[in-house]
């Protein structure tokens, strides 16, 4: 599978030195996004007028005006249906964007809950317009950039950001409690991003952070709603609907790759989740990314 690289997004000189790009969302700026993909880049489609739909990872996302998806660095994802209609904008920006140790750690580790949170949100009449506003600003030091104003627009990015994330603040305000254990459960996400298909029983990752398989458990349920047991199948479940879509390995090998020592085990796992088998599942997500 390709991955796009904002470095060879350059469409005039300057862009060599800058880590953003403000494009409109037209027909021909989304070609490149209409097969399945990965970024090493965060990329906003901010919606305007007009419907397109995004498929990021196993979850379609239809948008419309007032509507912005955030797709994260690694994510999978493709751009379909587009009406003729559509107008927006399209932001690409590297993570060295965020001076903020926290930040950049939720906002880079792979499925952390923003990364799924932010994938689809939408923003009631004023702020949306205050986002355009903003937006529009940042365009316009893209076309003009000089020293000064560059650094302006890296504000400028983080400020959008960090507004999109307070606008799921009401909805999912476990995620904004700032706790103690908050750190160990940012370091947890990393080694589980890590060390999944080696190591899948929790009281491995709770003796890398050195707490109790309970206090593990505690501070997940706290952060995600999920148990430390639940987020881990979870992890493997994401890389088996990745590997099923878009690796040519049959299932034996990818029950190999994912630590499974059989492809019955690895069938009764996918049952147990999802109460369907691999075949099935494979087929359901073939037909999302290929129609």
């Amino acid at each position: 599978m390709k991955t796009l690289k904002i470095k060879d997004n350059q469409q005039k000189k300057e862009d060599q030195d800058l880590s953003f790009r403000v494009f409109d969302l037209t027909s021909e700026n989304l070609n490149v996004y209409t097969v399945p993909h990965k970024k090493d880049h965060f990329c906003l489609f901010v919606i305007e007028e007009g419907t397109m739909q995004v498929s990021i990872e196993d979850k379609i996302h239809n948008l419309k005006a007032g509507k912005i998806a955030v797709i994260f660095p690694e994510q999978v994802s493709l751009v379909s249906t587009i009406s003729v209609d559509l107008k927006g904008k399209i932001i690409l920006f590297e993570e060295i964007l965020f001076c903020s140790d926290i930040l950049k750690n939720e906002l880079s580790t792979y499925n952390v809950h923003l990364s799924t949170q932010l994938n689809c949100i939408v923003l009631s009449a004023i702020d949306f317009q205050h986002s355009i506003g903003m937006i529009n600003t940042i365009q316009d030091i893209y076309q003009y950039p000089s020293l000064v104003k560059k650094e302006q627009a890296r504000f400028y990015i983080k400020i959008l950001l960090l507004g999109l994330i307070e606008s799921v603040h009401g909805l999912h305000p476990v995620l904004y409690q700032e706790t103690v254990d908050k750190p160990i459960y940012i370091k947890y996400k990393k080694l589980l991003n890590i060390h999944y298909k080696q190591h899948r029983t929790v009281q491995y990752y709770a003796e890398q952070l050195m707490v109790s398989s309970k206090k593990l458990n505690s501070i997940t349920k706290r952060h995600c709603g999920k148990t430390a047991i639940e987020t881990i199948h979870h992890r493997i479940l994401m890389e088996i609907k990745r590997q099923l879509t878009f690796s040519d390995l049959s299932h034996k090998e990818i029950a190999f790759d994912l630590g499974f020592n059989s492809p019955s085990a690895l069938n009764k796992f996918v049952r147990s989740k999802l109460k369907e088998t691999p075949t099935q599942l494979q087929q359901e997500l073939s037909q999302m990314y290929n129609g």
